[in-house]
């Protein structure tokens, strides 16, 4: 079966992780790499066999229009805002793995639809995002969320320069997409970066006030959206399942803990795990539909 090519920019932890994600995958191959400078990243999708540049996006406009169809671009918020008006130009699907989020917010287990996958650019959120969004979702499928609130743990260890530059971003991004796909009324995200040797997995607390208190019918379908998530992030598990804090109030808590697959990062790194994992979902969806490939037969 043909593949279809795949480009990306910013050969980081995150880029070197996603290479190896793509070389395993049925649907994808990975065309070109760049990155702004000579880096360790280039290097190693060399001697993988893959055509590298430090010269930036623009090699792979120059070089691959009507070849490579999607664009992973794992950089900055800010460089992706700078880069994205040209992938569109050059009808490239472009998954942004930074909160820039010049596209709609992408969470496979809730909303990668034949919609979502017709986009020119699609977000993948944020680590804490991807994790939590889901739940808050099923929640309010039937119980009806008025507000939402997040509090995502990391390993100091896997919190790179990008993460820490875009703190705010992420923060308001996350928060955005509790409410825009989680369907929360209202809500509030937070991170903490913790330095705490050995390293800890991610952890991401999610506390959820709803109209229509049923833990039983809430942990239904808890159960069933995390088992959804574990089809592309199979480290992806409750660590406590949804609770109510207090017979009487309308407060319901869960925490959803993330190991990372351990390709090229550790699997302490689940919150870089998780986006990568989500970004190569919709790449393989969004493959399939050019392929036309229908429950994995053409």
């Amino acid at each position: 079966m043909n593949k279809v090519k795949c480009g990306l920019i910013g050969p980081g932890n995150i880029g070197q992780d996603l290479m190896i994600k793509i070389s395993r995958n049925e649907y994808i191959e990975l065309a070109c790499v760049v990155n702004i400078k000579e880096s360790e990243g280039l290097q190693r999708a060399r001697d993988m066999g893959i055509d590298t540049s430090s010269e930036g996006v623009q090699y792979i406009l120059d070089n691959y229009k009507g070849v490579i169809d999607i664009v992973f671009d794992a950089t900055s918020a800010r460089a992706h805002t700078l880069c994205a008006p040209n992938l569109k130009k050059a009808g490239m699907f472009a998954l942004d793995l930074t909160p820039a989020a010049v596209g709609p917010y992408c969470v496979p287990s809730v909303n990668l639809s034949e919609t979502m996958l017709s986009q020119d650019n699609v977000n993948l959120v944020t680590c804490a995002g991807q994790a939590t969004t889901p739940i808050v979702s099923a929640i309010n499928e039937v119980a009806d969320v008025y507000y939402a609130e997040t509090v995502s743990s990391l390993s100091s260890e896997s919190a790179g320069p990008g993460t820490r530059a875009n703190i705010d971003e992420f923060t308001e991004t996350t928060r955005s997409a509790l409410i825009n796909v989680g369907g929360a009324d209202n809500a509030r995200a937070i991170i903490i970066l913790n330095p705490a040797e050995p390293p800890i997995l991610m952890s991401n607390t999610i506390y959820t006030r709803v109209r229509k208190v049923n833990i039983e019918k809430i942990a239904v379908i808890c159960e069933k959206k995390i088992k959804e998530m574990q089809v592309y992030v199979p480290g992806c598990r409750f660590r406590m399942k949804p609770t109510l804090t207090d017979p009487n109030n309308d407060i319901v808590m869960c925490v959803v803990e993330v190991e990372g697959a351990g390709d090229y990062l550790p699997v302490y790194s689940g919150n870089l795990d998780i986006i990568n994992a989500a970004a190569i979902r919709i790449a393989e969806m969004k493959a399939k539909k050019i392929l036309g490939v229908i429950d994995g037969k053409n």
